[in-house]
């Protein structure tokens, strides 16, 4: 039983802090180099501004993340719940920390496949001169912009490296919302044998 309070407690800490840096990658999103003009000027993608970051793989997170480091430490009321209250109770944080993590993952990917917003020249694509604020490689056939790296400075003509700014901070999403997914799973399995322990004991 200490084994998996000792577990929770460290499990907590850890999906907080994933929690947290979720958090700020978003926030950063929404500020592509350093600039809060294209946020006044309403010109910022729409999987940034959807923010799963902020709500998905950060506070629904961060707020399971609470409720498992108080289950771990027994603070307050969850010292005196007994073990059927507390699978329960393990649940419900796990369930709720894997839908907000899911959620990120699943918009940081699609970010991913479709690219920056950025203004480009739409010229190549219709032979006008013009220029305006889209999705440009999202309808690029037979070529992937993630493995063509010449395309990233020369399509995108505003915000200047768009495309790493984008890369970049979706990736990290990625990477923490799947960390994010383990260590639910971890903690689901932590509780499960926490439930089996204290039942043998009795």
């Amino acid at each position: 039983m200490a084994c998996s309070r000792t577990c929770s407690r460290i499990l907590g800490l850890s999906l907080g802090t994933t929690a947290l840096f979720a958090a700020v990658a978003n926030t950063l999103l929404l500020f592509p180099n350093w600039n809060v003009t294209y946020l006044l000027r309403g010109l910022i993608g729409r999987h940034a501004m959807l923010g799963s970051g902020l709500w998905g793989g950060g506070l629904m997170v961060l707020t399971a993340a609470t409720l498992i480091s108080l289950m771990g430490w027994r603070y307050g009321c969850f010292s005196k719940i007994g073990p059927c209250r507390r699978m329960l109770i393990a649940l419900l944080s796990s369930g709720l920390a894997l839908l907000g993590a899911l959620i990120c993952f699943i918009t940081s990917g699609v970010a991913l496949k479709d690219g920056p917003f950025c203004m480009f020249d739409v010229s190549p694509f219709n032979q006008t001169q013009a220029w305006k604020h889209g999705y440009p490689f999202k309808d690029l056939h037979n070529r992937n912009y993630l493995y063509d790296h010449p395309l990233w400075n020369s399509v995108c003509l505003e915000p200047s490296k768009a495309v790493i700014w984008h890369v970049c901070f979706f990736s990290t999403l990625l990477c923490i919302s799947l960390l994010q997914i383990l260590l639910v799973v971890i903690h689901f399995i932590n509780s499960f044998l926490g439930l089996f322990c204290s039942l043998c004991e009795k």
